[in-house]
């Protein structure tokens, strides 16, 4: 049966917790995946990566559990490879069904709210970065694109690393305000600094899970992974 490898970050200063959560979110892959065995690493538990790597067949796939195809998926990956030129999947955050299904899960949420959309506001609460305009420009893409699906009230882009900060965006809104956090993974940014960003206003709106696992994202990447594998 073949393989494939989901690859995230991980936590450099704790990898434990970030690697057996990433096996948790591969097991539930594999159990909707037909056909193919799924297995995970992150890059920042010590020779985790490479230890998987030494065990997958040469017609393994690898999957980036990334939100940009930024310097971790184009450089470090591919590295760290070394000799195994195993081909490297799109990471989640450029996968172009992406906004769609974060639509289709956010109208799920608006549903059991009985909330409408033209009366709720969104905050996309990202990463960001202050040395590259990659991630920030990835979010507020993918905002954009949003609105065309879903008639928000207003959709507010905040970040952890660059301006305007989380809480800016989430400033002044009421109860009836959606907080979606603009990440893969549920690390240390989603436990620690998104929190604290909400709570610094007083945000009273509802948050909910990561962009990576929402049911429809985990259920889209069995699908992807189980593609990579069929022949015409």
């Amino acid at each position: 049966m073949p393989h494939a490898l989901i690859v995230a970050h991980g936590q450099p200063s704790d990898p434990g917790p970030a690697e057996k959560s990433l096996a948790a979110y591969a097991a539930e892959v594999n159990a909707l995946c037909e056909g193919v065995t799924v297995r995970s690493a992150t890059l920042a538990a010590p020779g985790v990566f490479e230890g998987c790597v030494s065990e997958l067949s040469d017609d393994a796939v690898i999957y980036p559990l990334f939100m940009a195809n930024g310097w971790f998926v184009t450089s470090a990956l591919p590295k760290r490879l070394a000799e195994r030129k195993l081909p490297i999947l799109d990471p989640l955050g450029v996968d172009p069904n992406l906004p769609g299904l974060v639509a289709e899960a956010l109208s799920d949420t608006l549903k059991d709210n009985k909330w409408a959309p033209q009366d709720t506001d969104l905050v996309l609460a990202a990463h960001g970065s202050g040395r590259s305009r990659n991630p920030s420009a990835v979010a507020r893409t993918f905002a954009a694109e949003l609105a065309q699906r879903l008639a928000f009230r207003s959709i507010r882009p905040g970040f952890v690393e660059e301006p305007p900060s989380i809480s800016e965006a989430a400033s002044g809104l009421s109860a009836q305000a959606l907080c979606l956090p603009y990440f893969a993974c549920t690390g240390g940014h989603v436990l620690e600094d998104v929190p604290q960003e909400l709570e610094a206003v007083a945000f009273k709106g509802q948050v909910m899970p990561v962009v990576g696992e929402l049911p429809q994202i985990k259920r889209h990447i069995a699908t992807t992974l189980t593609r990579a594998f069929q022949r015409d």
